[in-house]
Order: structure tokens, then sequence, then C-alpha cells
């Protein structure tokens, strides 16, 4: 099976284009990841220096790895049924691309701009904490291992959101059912998450190399249950009814 970069391409582009004129989803994907940041920060530079012992055990900026297990849904849920909607999916898959590509393409459109938002918002989370936090309290909260679990997991996380959301718009017709239904299907390992935030599930080493490897097979599982669910003949006929 031969891949087209270019095919791909074209597809990224054009769904760029089409996040550049939908505001709403922009906004979305913007007040969204408030929801992980407003809520540390007040409550870190609250602290002052004799608080930093007990935040120091309760790893905050995992919060953060909510974005990732959210955000990207609401790009993914569009994949489909948002061409769907707009009528240009029968053009699409009754042009030469691949099954492949066309899932590729849509894949890449979330996740990029997804890993964007969550890195930006990390490290607009890391200036706010650095500048307005008390020392003692700053240095306790941003430690090397929640660093290295933030560069690990964003991904992992976001690919598992993306293919949930796009598996989800491959058997829906209205964009915001997607959107809602691929939320809610999220929302486990966004508990999971803060339940490791909250030390509720303590964070070690061996739970950080478990996690990262059901991750990484649940990304694999998900390109491979997506691409049985993208039934190209029923998809351009549903378009036609």
């Amino acid at each position: 099976m031969s891949i087209s970069t270019k095919r791909i391409g074209a597809i990224v582009r054009k769904e760029f284009r089409e996040y550049r004129r939908n505001r709403s989803l922009i906004y979305s994907m913007a007040v969204l990841p408030l929801i992980f940041i407003i809520q540390p920060f007040i409550a870190v530079i609250r602290l002052d220096a004799s608080g930093s012992g007990a935040v120091a055990h309760e790893h905050v900026l995992l919060y953060m790895l909510g974005i990732p297990a959210l955000v990207p849904v609401l790009l993914a849920a569009t994949a489909v049924a948002g061409e769907r909607q707009q009528g240009t999916l029968e053009p699409i898959l009754t042009s030469p691309i691949q099954r492949e590509e066309f899932l590729l393409a849509k894949a890449l459109s979330a996740l990029v701009p997804s890993l964007v938002v969550a890195y930006a918002v990390y490290a607009l989370f890391l200036v706010l904490v650095a500048r307005f936090a008390q020392p003692g309290v700053a240095s306790a909260v941003i430690q090397g291992p929640d660093l290295a679990a933030q560069l690990l997991f964003t991904p992992l996380l976001a690919a598992w959101t993306i293919w949930v959301g796009i598996g989800i718009s491959t058997r829906s017709s209205d964009m915001r059912v997607a959107q809602q239904l691929g939320v809610l299907a999220s929302l486990p390992p966004a508990l999971v998450v803060i339940l490791i935030a909250l030390n509720v599930v303590p964070p070690t080493l061996e739970l950080a190399v478990v996690c990262a490897a059901i991750l990484l097979v649940l990304d694999v599982a998900g390109w491979q249950v997506t691409s049985r669910l993208f039934d190209r003949e029923r998809l351009i006929s549903g378009t036609r009814s």
C-alpha cells in the first residue's frame, strides 16, 4: 500500500482552513483548557512558603494532562460528521484518496493543533507559577518527573482521544452529537489523570511505564478499529440519502 503524502497534506491544509473559519470551535479549544489551569493556579499562588511541602506531593502539573485527554475530541469528532453536514464528504470519498490517507490526514489535522494548545497552556502555567508563586512553592510544583510525564503522555493521550473521536464521527450524522459523545468517551482517562494529580493513585515510575504501554497499545488499536469502522460505501450512500 502506497501512502501519498501529497493527498494527506491537501486534506490537512483544507482542515486548517476550516478551523480558522469555525470560530465556535476555536473558542471551545481556548476555553476548555482554562478548566485545567485556573483552579490549580489559584491554589498555588495562595500558598505561602510553608505550604511547599504539601504541594510537592500533589503533582499539580499533572492536571494539565486533562487537556490532551479532552480537547482533541472537539476536532476529531468533526472529521467525518462535519464533512457530512457540509456536503463535502462524498466528493472527497469519490476522489482517488485512500481510506488510510483520509484517516491519517484527519488524525494529523486534530493532533497538531491539540499538541500546540496543550503545550502552550502548560508553558503558560509554568510561567505564571514561576512569576507569581512563592519561590519555595514554585520549586515544589515544578518537578522534573512531572515535566517528563507531560512531554510523554500528551501525545499518547491526544492520539487515543483523536481515534475515539474519529471512530464516533464515522457513525454519527451530527457533528455536535459526535463531539458530545466523544467528550463523554474521553472522560475516563481525564478522571485517571485527576486521581493521580490528587495523589489518590500514587504516581510511580512503574505506573508511568504501564500507563504509557497501555496508551500506546490503545492508540494502535484505535487506529485499527477506526479503519474497520470506516465503511466508504456506506458513508457515500449515506450522504445521498
